[in-house]
């Protein structure tokens, strides 16, 4: 299925019923008074977090939500019935904004989260409300107030704790395929990858990490060549970067220099994005032989005077991936613990 991050919809919320005007008349009792009842709500719209879902491709097809309106007083002070409401499911990681103003209304950022994006209208008065002892047969009532009606953007950026981040056949792919259950196109020209991929990494029972295959970037992405920048955003939301590069690209360049010019376009896109927390890989070192791959890493290495941990990995030949796996999971967890506890050190009021 096609990743589809960004989609326009219209939601409609229902009117309000109309109040009553009616008088209670049966035998016997010519002049029983005002009997209109009240109008019910209309119904809400409402968006909902799904975590069985990962893309708004949905949203091609069906645009327009609208809800029921609520139904009008009857006599006998009967109130019309309240319509239902309306729930649209999204994805984890969906920030919802007024298409007219680009106003944020929300985020959708866990399953079964409800984010209200049109509110029904109230029921109108029936007349049974406006009797009083100088008006004993009134013959007014309210009509219901008109729901809400707006034009919504949808934006998902992933929901993943590690993104995979490189340019084009830099080995993402497999990356992902052969450390977690995803299966994206793989094959040996860029570009292969045309929207995000998430995998669960699962090491052992309640140790599990979600990890992002984003699209190759190339130089100028931050300004929208290429893929460009809609794909960046997505990294926004990771916890850990890893930075992957070939050890020995076909074409000859130098894999610091590739480094460096990604740097530079994070660094144009997000300073918070170019100061997270970032590890190399160096991937494809089955094509050299082991005393090579010590001798080249060493070289880049020191080329960009790297102080964060860096890997060498093989996804074909799954050499020096447990590692990489574990590191990460006990990095994530550590974070995880040291946000706990900053949470429980804030003093009560």
């Amino acid at each position: 299925m096609k990743f589809v991050d960004e989609a326009s919809i219209r939601v409609t919320a229902g009117n309000g019923g109309n109040g009553c005007v009616s008088f209670r008349r049966e035998k016997y009792i010519p002049k029983g008074g005002p009997d209109g009842g009240d109008g019910g709500d209309g119904g809400d719209v409402w968006l909902q977090g799904d975590s069985g879902l990962n893309t708004l491709a949905d949203f091609r097809h069906a645009r327009h939500f609208k809800a029921k309106n609520g139904q009008p007083g009857a006599g006998q002070q009967r109130t019309g019935k309240s319509a239902d409401d309306i729930v649209v499911k999204v994805p984890l990681g969906t920030i919802v904004r007024a298409a007219e103003t680009d106003e944020l209304i929300g985020e959708v950022l866990e399953h079964g989260q409800r984010l209200l994006v049109a509110r029904g209208g109230h029921g109108g008065r029936g007349n049974v409300n406006f009797k009083s002892s100088t008006n004993r047969t009134p013959r007014q009532s309210t009509p219901g107030t008109p729901g809400e009606e707006r034009g919504l953007h949808l934006e998902l950026k992933v929901l993943a704790d590690v993104g995979l981040l490189g340019f084009p056949n830099a080995g993402k792919s497999t990356l992902i395929s052969a450390v977690s259950g995803a299966r994206p196109k793989v094959a040996d020209y860029p570009f292969t990858t045309l929207h995000p991929n998430l995998g669960v990494v699962s090491l052992e029972p309640g140790r599990s990490f979600v990890i992002a295959d984003i699209p190759g970037l190339i130089e100028g992405a931050a300004e929208g060549a290429g893929l460009g920048i809609q794909f960046l955003k997505h990294l926004q939301r990771t916890g850990l970067l890893l930075h992957l590069v070939e050890i020995a690209p076909v074409d000859g360049s130098d894999p610091a220099d590739q480094v460096r010019a990604l740097e530079h376009e994070l660094a144009r896109f997000s300073d918070e994005l170019a100061g997270r927390e970032r590890w190399l890989v160096l991937t494809k070192i089955d094509q050299l032989d082991d005393e090579l791959v010590r001798d080249t890493a060493a070289e880049i290495i020191e080329k960009l005077d790297w102080r964060a941990p860096w890997y060498a990995v093989s996804s074909v030949a799954r050499k020096g991936l447990d590692k990489l796996s574990w590191d990460v999971m006990n990095y994530l967890e550590e974070q995880r613990g040291d946000e706990g506890q900053e949470d429980s050190e804030i003093p009560a009021d």
